[in-house]
């Protein structure tokens, strides 16, 4: 990870075997991706969206609109135990976001806290003891 002021993580993922950056970020709502990474992401990807009623979301650059959700399976890897999330992305027509975002839904139900701290330790499943930090690298061993 790297250590920044303010309420963001940035750490690479594993989703659908390949390595995928991910802002961890308790000011969101939800987890989200643009439309326009789409194919960049998951090559197939028009086959795998679900409908869903569409949602108005509001950033700081505006309003943006969801069109679907995909569901896909984030891998977070760590030396202690790749932790994995069953998650469901909200696809955004004009969000302006690299890769994905994971909001305080994801957070709230799998236990993640940061402490804002220049190692930006991570705990998850709210146990103290487990808790750890993480390196934001660009590239990361594929033995899962």
């Amino acid at each position: 990870m790297e250590y920044i002021h303010g309420t963001t993580t940035n750490i690479t993922v594993c989703i659908h075997n390949s390595q995928h950056p991910l802002i961890i970020d308790r000011g969101a709502h939800c987890l989200i991706m643009a439309r326009n990474d789409m194919h960049i992401h998951f090559p197939k990807w028009e086959k795998q969206l679900l409908p869903t009623k569409a949602k108005n979301f509001k950033s700081a650059s505006g309003k943006m609109t969801s069109i679907e959700t995909i569901i896909k399976e984030i891998i977070i890897p760590h030396t202690k135990g790749n932790i994995r999330l069953n998650s469901e992305f909200f696809v955004l027509e004009d969000a302006h976001i690299q890769g994905f975002l994971l909001g305080t839904d994801y957070q709230r139900m799998y236990g993640i806290d940061i402490y804002n701290s220049q190692n930006r330790h991570i705990t998850i499943g709210k146990k103290r003891r487990t808790n750890f930090y993480l390196k934001y690298t660009k590239y990361l061993p594929m033995t899962l």
